[in-house]
């Protein structure tokens, strides 16, 4: 039986017993892992044999459920290396040195399988052709900066990290700041917050119906509309009107977003030690003067973190824009033209548009990790 076969096999088990042979599956996995990290570093003769088993049973069962000699040998190799480096180190009494390599490993696997060669594929991928077989340098690249609807994408893009992240953060301060210490806290910051608690879909359904146009003749459904209706006014179409529908757009991330940077902030200004604000005080300084020299320098590593997180969420926004225009209208970004060319079979320009978001979202990363690490030296 092949593992083709034997998973086609556990698809024609009653739900039930596939469930108990999930079950099954995932204890051997554990008691594998637990072999690793407690039973097979230990010294004696016992567990020395238990190692040489393990290097003559892994092997054997690989061969029977891949069918293939040459898995079996490989497989063969890297377990005899590790449990002969197993049964050295714990001759040496060095066990917990390869206690902490099996507990790293499968987190080391798991980022190179499912990050570190997808990166390397995507980005070998973006100077191949459509079907991925022929090599044609950067002409996916040229063709992205080469016209204006590319070139509109990335300014897009750079539109929604100016300003999602910056109007985010204050609106949040702000919030954090007047809402703090009043009646009823708790009950506005949930209101606030509430929106976080929406997928990006749902929050793009709720504001298109916020914007829903319908002609003069007839009764508006859109809140926005109705309201300019009441006001006198003719009922426009939010959406479909460039550059403004960006913005249109850019404000439901911004009400997504604003609870975040208002529950982060409102923590760390609690944090902000009050002999300074009394210091200032003391001092001669008002309220505004205070909270300029004394709150914000010390609420700076949190600022620095709302900033980031929501401006690596403004740049790979694709949900809101999907929903509300597709990106129509001269509204799309990197994110959305990505899966747009890789939907009519371009993979190469897909993978030039994703290699252009990464290059993008790879400078705020290592400033917040900078960041970071100067607040650990300080403290």
């Amino acid at each position: 039986m092949t593992a083709t076969d034997f998973f086609l096999w556990i698809g024609t088990l009653p739900p039930v017993v596939q469930a108990v042979a999930v079950v099954i599956a995932f204890a051997v996995v554990i008691a594998a892992i637990l072999f690793l990290v407690d039973i097979a570093p230990r010294s004696g003769t016992w567990y020395t044999v238990a190692r040489l088993a393990m290097c003559l049973l892994i092997p054997l069962a690989v061969m029977w459920f891949f069918r293939s000699y040459y898995w079996a040998i490989g497989v063969a190799v890297v377990v005899g290396a590790v449990f002969f480096l197993l049964d050295y180190r714990s001759r040496a009494g060095k066990g917990y040195l390869i206690q902490l390599v099996a507990f790293l490993a499968p987190a080391f696997l798991l980022l190179l399988i499912g990050l570190i060669l997808p990166s390397l594929q995507t980005f070998v991928a973006s100077f191949m052709n459509s079907s991925g077989k022929d090599f044609v340098g950067l002409a996916n690249y040229t063709w992205i900066f080469g016209q204006p609807d590319g070139v509109r994408v990335v300014v897009n893009t750079i539109v929604w990290v100016l300003i999602v992240p910056t109007v985010s953060t204050i609106v949040g301060l702000a919030y954090a700041v007047f809402i703090d210490r009043t009646r009823g806290e708790k009950i506005y910051k949930v209101l606030v917050f509430m929106p976080m608690a929406i997928s990006f879909v749902g929050a793009g359904i709720i504001w298109r119906f916020m914007y829903e146009y319908r002609g003069p003749e007839y009764p508006q459904i859109g809140l926005l509309n109705q309201i300019l209706v009441w006001f006198g006014g003719e009922p426009q179409q939010f959406l479909l009107n460039p550059p403004w529908n960006t913005l249109f757009l850019i404000v439901v991330l911004i009400w997504v977003q604003t609870g975040f940077a208002m529950v982060i902030l409102s923590a760390s200004i609690k944090g902000v030690p009050m002999e300074l604000l009394e210091a200032a005080e003391l001092d001669g300084a008002n309220a505004w003067q205070r909270f300029t020299s004394v709150t914000i320098p010390a609420i700076r590593p949190a600022l620095i973190v709302v900033l980031t997180t929501i401006s690596i969420a403004s740049l790979k926004v694709f949900d809101i824009v999907r929903t509300m225009t597709a990106g129509n209208y001269e509204t799309s970004v990197l994110a959305n033209e990505m899966y747009t060319q890789f939907s009519k079979f371009e993979a190469g320009r897909s993978a030039a548009l994703a290699v252009i978001l990464f290059i993008l979202v790879l400078p705020i990363v290592i400033y917040n990790a900078r960041q970071i690490q100067k607040q650990r030296e300080i403290r």
